[in-house]
């Protein structure tokens, strides 16, 4: 399936400002904030990171408001190309790097507004990870709510039924829930699910250093969620090419590509950035259990909501 998933969204006319002017800091600040960054992290006892579809450009899938993002070039009435499919989308070094800092004890919870199933992909643990906006590879139960991740994406957007049915097993396996799976793809209008937003809000309150890459933070609410972060007297790091809306209320911003400077971080953190080796699901930070997904199409059990 085309990365272009927004063509499959309602119409809707407010899409935010697009096509901003990119901000390159030079080499020598860019280099002193990624140490300025470096000490944050290491000063900070909770950290929280906030991504946006900036860490996936690396990866093949465009943004939405950059110089070429899919709706700056609806504007300019023009085309955007798409040259990969979410299914051979590979996790970027942004993203592996961030499986490595929750590993290590440095992330303590990831928030996304990306729909494109890497951080799942790349094998982040999913009770640590609350995706606002949905997930291209999930579906889940209207009937039971349990979730499955599999290993295409589920074909339809805007929470419809992909006309599968749940397996869950009930009443000691004498019989199946049968319930009808729904995408968890987000329209316009559609609200946050309620899992995934508590997980987000209660960490963000939490957090001494909420860190944000690669989004405009104009999407409410997801985009406010960092500022919880500044209400209870924590910290705030902005790292995007663009303005975004909460600008000044950050204490540190860093423009430069997302790679680049978590490619930079790592190092100076004296941390290795982990090779991808293909699509896995972790279910639980603790247990750390991983599940290969398989070209054979694997249906694997995911979080249900009461879990």
């Amino acid at each position: 399936m085309s990365v272009n998933y927004a063509a499959g969204l309602s119409p809707y006319p407010d899409k935010g400002k697009c096509g901003l002017p990119e901000i390159f800091d030079p080499p020598d600040e860019l280099e002193k904030k990624i140490h300025q960054l470096a000490d944050l992290i290491q000063n900070s006892f909770n950290v929280v990171f906030h991504t946006g579809a900036g860490i996936s450009t690396a990866s093949g899938i465009p943004d939405f408001r950059g110089p070429n993002g899919v709706w700056t070039m609806e504007e300019r009435g023009l085309v955007p190309k798409f040259d990969t499919t979410f299914e051979n989308a590979r996790p970027s070094k942004t993203h592996m790097a961030l499986l490595e800092l929750h590993r290590v004890g440095i992330l303590h919870f990831l928030v996304s507004q990306n729909i494109d199933g890497l951080h799942v992909r790349s094998g982040f643990p999913r009770d640590k990870l609350a995706e606002l906006h949905g997930n291209m590879f999930v579906e889940e139960c209207m009937k039971c709510g349990k979730q499955y991740v599999r290993d295409t994406v589920v074909g339809t957007m805007g929470l419809k039924p992909t006309g599968r049915l749940c397996d869950v097993s009930k009443h000691r396996g004498l019989r199946s829930c049968r319930g009808k799976l729904m995408d968890t793809i987000l329209d316009w209008e559609d609200s946050l699910p309620n899992r995934d937003l508590n997980l987000a809000s209660e960490a963000s309150r939490r957090a001494s250093l909420s860190i944000t890459l690669g989004t405009s933070l104009q999407i409410k609410p997801s985009g406010d969620l960092p500022l919880l972060t500044k209400k209870k007297g924590g910290k705030l790091v902005i790292v995007n090419l663009q303005p975004t809306k909460h600008d000044r209320q950050a204490d540190l911003r860093i423009h430069g590509y997302v790679d680049e400077v978590i490619t930079k971080l790592m190092k100076l953190l004296g941390l290795e950035i982990p090779e991808w080796t293909g699509p896995l699901v972790v279910e639980s930070a603790e247990q750390q259990v991983a599940k290969p997904l398989t070209k054979a199409g694997t249906d694997l059990p995911f979080l249900s909501k009461e879990e």
